[in-house]
């Protein structure tokens, strides 16, 4: 069945409907692709979803709070790398981005896709989800679905979203529904879409979780219920902890390693021919991205409620933030083995994103280093080729431009600090004019005069 156009939509529901009735009426329009779907925050995770409901059918409405993203979308304009926006084009009628937030009125399914980082005293700062909550609750609606998916402490649904949510006077699990499901957002991994990613949806009632798994089956190949929303909301936490203590167990090693003159990159490439019981976890200059540096400590913030000490994440955690350190030591010792003081040098970083391939520099230990090698009197630029201007955040006041690479410009300087491993750098090229390089991604075998581990 053809999606109602969005202008059609109106937020009136009969009164008084029994539950069932309610409930039933708006999983048949999940079905048949009627629903209307509003999702909050159009970044890394809202917009491909966005672009996921609109190709099973869907008339999507995007909201967010940054016109400048509102207006790139109106005018066709790409604001994040890999993500395909011709399918949002709002010509073809099925998408409008926005910052009304009073057209979520005209919306079945409301999803909340926004920042959940952490403040200057590394607690939980929940003011994207509960602004946006605050901004939709007003239009709250019979037979409407909210799915929470921004990664956040257990307790977070049931605690500071339905309560908000039921100050509109409806009843959770009887007249609108509630569900916590984590996005699983690997960018610009082309093995996993939004489509093929399975999907946990915990709901705050079991019509709740109904309605959840009604409407994620209709746009994912895999939904996986739990029991609770709690539940679904420390699965995630555990996903991300996992890979955030591992890589701090791998990057410990890397410093007992680089003390005893062992490649650790080999070490692990050669531990990873074992076919069972062990994962190959990869070293690096820190943790980066919005979700691994961040989100354990949501957890231990938690379980500081609870009187249980988390000693085993915040060590991890202490591990990886120290990093950054690590690496320009390295540095230091790189220059001063060639008799050269880090005053003065001409460092170039090559990569400022925190992973290969993509555009996204939250958090990316990257901008730590530079700002440490430019506080100790280096001559810093850095080259991206995914990254062509650095702007100020909200932890950093960087204003620098990627330098292009070329033989000449490689061969003027002091230092290459390879900080991101992206495909798009010319890696013979690097090696063949590099006076010093200082690898902290194993992009380079060890054994070169001209090379250094970090």
């Amino acid at each position: 069945m053809r999606a109602r156009s969005i202008e059609s939509v109106t937020a009136s529901s009969p009164a008084h409907k029994p539950e069932m009735t309610i409930k039933q009426s708006l999983i048949d329009k999940l079905h048949d692709r009627s629903a209307v779907i509003g999702i909050v925050g159009l970044g890394y995770v809202g917009l491909p979803l966005c672009v996921r409901c609109i190709e099973v059918g869907y008339q999507v409405i995007g909201f967010d709070t940054d016109p400048r993203k509102v207006s790139a979308l109106l005018e066709n304009q790409k604001y994040i790398e890999h993500i395909d926006i011709e399918t949002l084009s709002p010509a073809g009628k099925s998408f409008q981005p926005t910052t009304d937030f009073s057209r979520s009125a005209a919306t079945d399914v409301i999803v909340l896709c926004v920042p959940t980082p952490l403040n200057s005293h590394r607690q939980p700062d929940l003011s994207y989800v509960i602004g946006s909550v605050e901004a939709i609750a007003p239009y709250l609606h019979q037979g409407q679905v909210v799915s929470l998916e921004s990664t956040t402490y257990p307790g977070t649904t049931e605690e500071e979203v339905r309560p908000r949510l039921e100050n509109r006077g409806l009843k959770c699990g009887d007249e609108f529904y509630l569900v916590y499901s984590p996005e699983r957002e690997d960018p610009a991994n082309p093995a996993f879409t939004t489509q093929t990613i399975p999907k946990i949806v915990g709901g705050s009632s079991p019509a709740c979780l109904e309605v959840g798994q009604a409407f994620y089956q209709s746009i994912v190949e895999t939904v996986v219920p739990a029991s609770s929303t709690q539940t679904a909301e420390m699965a995630k936490i555990l996903e991300n902890t996992y890979r955030a203590v591992n890589v701090a167990l791998v990057n410990e090693l890397k410093l007992v390693a680089d003390a005893m003159d062992i490649d650790i990159f080999e070490v692990i490439r050669v531990a990873a021919t074992k076919p069972f019981g062990f994962k190959a976890f990869y070293p690096g200059p820190g943790l980066g991205g919005h979700c691994i540096p961040i989100d354990p400590f949501y957890l231990t913030w938690k379980a500081r409620t609870y009187n249980v000490a988390t000693k085993f994440i915040e060590l991890a955690g202490e591990i990886n933030t120290q990093m950054p350190d690590y690496v320009v030591s390295k540095v230091i010792t790189a220059l001063n083995d060639r008799k050269q003081a880090t005053r003065g040098a001409k460092v170039l970083v090559l990569g400022v994103a925190y992973k290969k391939n993509v555009d996204d520099v939250r958090e990316s230990p990257s901008l730590v280093i530079i700002e440490k090698l430019l506080a100790l009197g280096a001559d810093v630029a850095y080259s991206d080729p995914h990254v062509p201007h650095i702007s100020k955040m909200r932890k950093h006041n960087l204003a620098m431009t990627s330098t292009p690479l070329s033989a000449k410009r490689i061969a003027a300087t002091d230092c290459v600090l390879i900080a991101t491993d992206h495909d798009g750098f010319d890696w013979t090229m690097i090696a063949s004019h590099a006076p010093l390089i200082v690898d902290s991604r194993g992009v380079y075998p060890s054994g070169s005069a001209n090379l250094y581990r970090a």
